[in-house]
């Protein structure tokens, strides 16, 4: 068996299947270790991808040349925009997905990539030398060398499930733990922590009373994903909604002290925005019902996933609670909801191109940062796989601003605040969410994935000719006269949107260019002047937020700062003036010190360098 290498990936969910393509494509040679071949890519959560600025993420990932939104397009049973009542610049694409043609697709891409070896064994040591990442040695004994190793071990290292008082050692329900991998960082001299998660029961489509639900349809016109598709080939199936009741509350203010999260059997934090059903009813105690949806698992698949009421629970109040609800009375479990406690690595550790500030060439991706969800982790994943390829071909690494992509919000998010909790995409992390629309991810990105050899030249090509369609419309708005106004201000009065335009000015019609690009194109005229002033505003900024920090520096050399802010900065050590001022615990004036201190750093340099 081949075990030379230049990239090892260590896992192959979404983050690593996300950097094992990524590298491959790039030109380098790359091993992806997992378990099984068989669950590379599984959703072991919920079978669905995007939503609410998760669905920006995964057109960030397609926009730069990756898997995800290829894959969904191609799986999905039900496709809908979220928060289509609101403007553009928080539209949430999001679709249910067979999860099973979900993982298959991802399998069938890798396995065109020529590089790739896939290799079926678990982990037992992470190999470091004088600092730096040189492999790892296989479960099976064999040792694996590379010049970087991609660390996305999800939900595995010491992964602890729970049910009820019931406990069992795992990542996920049918997986073993990843026991060496914890030990080797530690021994490295990272620190870990650990957190929760959970996932809710699934049940019996047979068994469920639909005619006591609603019925929640996808979009008349499912909107694809990725870039390279106009339009999406699907039968869309329908989900329901049902919701929780008093009785369903009872049961679980009665069983909590059975419920590990309030029995003290779990001491870890949960993701807030995502919580289970125990801490819905308590955090919530004046709601007299929490919503829930059930999606199927895949397409001509019985089994149910029931969203909403994710759980720990033993399986007995599961029963009862499930059976209280409209709907669910009789419903069968296929699957009994549970939680899993990991390890993960506090991203302070690493750096803004996801590589581990101790360790050279050992780079950290998904859930070891202490981040939920596909998006996310398919997110970090890409990027990891880049700024690992970049390294070894000695090329520069690609680090997106926080006016580039979510996925630059979300990796300076992690570098510079840290978590007490499982991090999760908001669109209102981001504070220039208007330029960071799902409709223009490729305008932001795709130039940049060309430019790394991630994305192909076909791509390129048909980003160039869209292009060239968006300047031919805005051409059109600019000079065709609508009663005596032009157009371009006709669609900046409030009402006159896409479907307005397709009704009064029938010519555009003729211009025989797909509804999506005029529909961009409606959306850049409609907030221009908004967006006009964003743009200076970061202009403006940019000038110091790019100001370089010094690397590995001591700021209690810096005797103005505050104790406190020389502390934060000396755990988070932010590469420029803007990471730093994002630090929790910085305040303006401490920028102010920092600029006044690198100003006369600079000074020395230039009378050293004129002398």
């Amino acid at each position: 068996m081949e075990t030379n290498f230049d990239i090892i990936v260590v896992g192959g969910g979404h983050a690593g299947s996300e950097a094992a393509h990524a590298a491959v494509r790039m030109g380098c040679k790359v091993a992806l270790m997992t378990m099984s071949e068989e669950t590379i890519a599984q959703m072991s959560c919920n079978p669905a991808i995007g939503g609410l600025a998760k669905g920006q993420i995964v057109r960030e990932i397609d926009a730069l040349g990756g898997l995800m939104g290829l894959a969904i397009d191609k799986t999905g049973i039900q496709f809908r925009v979220l928060n289509r009542r609101k403007g553009p610049a928080v539209w949430g694409p999001r679709a249910q997905a067979d999860k099973w043609q979900y993982k298959a697709a991802v399998q069938q891409m890798l396995k065109e990539l020529d590089n790739l070896t896939i290799i079926e064994d678990t982990i037992s040591d992470l190999i470091v030398e004088d600092n730096i990442a040189t492999g790892v040695l296989g479960g099976s004994g064999t040792r694996y060398t590379g010049k970087a190793v991609i660390l996305t071990t999800g939900t595995f290292m010491r992964g602890l499930m729970h049910t009820g008082l019931e406990q069992q050692a795992g990542g996920r329900v049918g997986e073993q733990s990843a026991e060496g991998i914890s030990d080797s960082l530690a021994k490295a001299g990272l620190t870990l922590e650990r957190l929760k998660t959970g996932t809710p029961p699934r049940l019996d489509a047979e068994t469920i009373d639909f005619e006591k639900t609603e019925v929640q349809y996808g979009d008349d016109e499912p909107m694809p994903f990725s870039y390279l598709n106009e339009k999406v080939e699907c039968d869309q199936i329908t989900c329901w909604i049902t919701y929780t009741n008093a009785t369903t509350h009872e049961a679980i203010i009665k069983d909590l002290d059975k419920a590990p999260m309030y029995n003290g059997q779990i001491d870890s934090t949960g993701p807030r925005y995502c919580p289970s059903i125990e801490d819905k009813v308590v955090r919530f105690a004046d709601k007299e019902r929490h919503l829930i949806f059930l999606e199927p698992e895949g397409r001509g698949s019985n089994s149910i996933y029931c969203n909403g009421i994710s759980t720990s629970l033993p399986k007995e109040t599961q029963e009862k609670l499930v059976h209280s609800i409209p709907g669910l009375e009789n419903a069968k479990f296929l699957r009994y909801g549970y939680a899993v406690e990991y390890d993960y690595v506090p991203p302070e550790q690493i750096r803004a191109t996801l590589e581990c500030k101790k360790i050279n060439g050992l780079f950290l991706a998904g859930q070891i940062n202490g981040t939920s969800g596909y998006e996310e982790a398919g997110g970090q994943g890409l990027m990891a796989g880049i700024n690992a390829a970049q390294k070894l071909l000695g090329k520069e690494p690609v680090i997106l601003s926080r006016d580039q992509a979510y996925i630059g919000v979300m990796i300076d998010d992690l570098v510079t605040k840290g978590l007490d909790e499982p991090y999760r995409m908001f669109t209102s992390r981001a504070e220039h969410r208007l330029i960071l629309r799902s409709d223009n991810a490729d305008e932001r990105l795709t130039p940049i994935g060309f430019e790394i050899g991630l994305v192909t030249q076909q791509r390129m090509d048909q980003f160039n000719a869209k292009l060239t369609q968006l300047e031919k419309i805005r051409e059109f708005f600019e000079t065709k006269k609508h009663q005596g106004k032009k157009l371009a201000d006709c669609l900046k009065q409030h009402g006159h949107d896409e479907n307005w335009l397709m009704d009064e000015v029938p010519e555009i019609n003729e211009f025989g260019i797909h509804k999506y690009v005029i529909l961009k194109a409606v959306n850049d005229v409609r907030y221009s002047g908004y967006v006009a002033r964003e743009k200076r505003l970061i202009e403006k900024f940019q000038k110091v937020e790019g100001l370089p920090l010094p690397k590995n520096f001591d700021y209690h050399k810096i005797t103005q700062l505050r104790y406190e802010a020389q502390e934060k900065l000396n755990k988070f050590q932010p590469v420029n003036l803007g990471q730093a001022s994002r630090i929790s615990g910085i305040n303006p004036a401490d920028i102010t010190v920092l600029m006044i201190f690198m100003d006369g750093q600079l000074s020395g340099v230039s009378k050293k360098s004129s002398s």
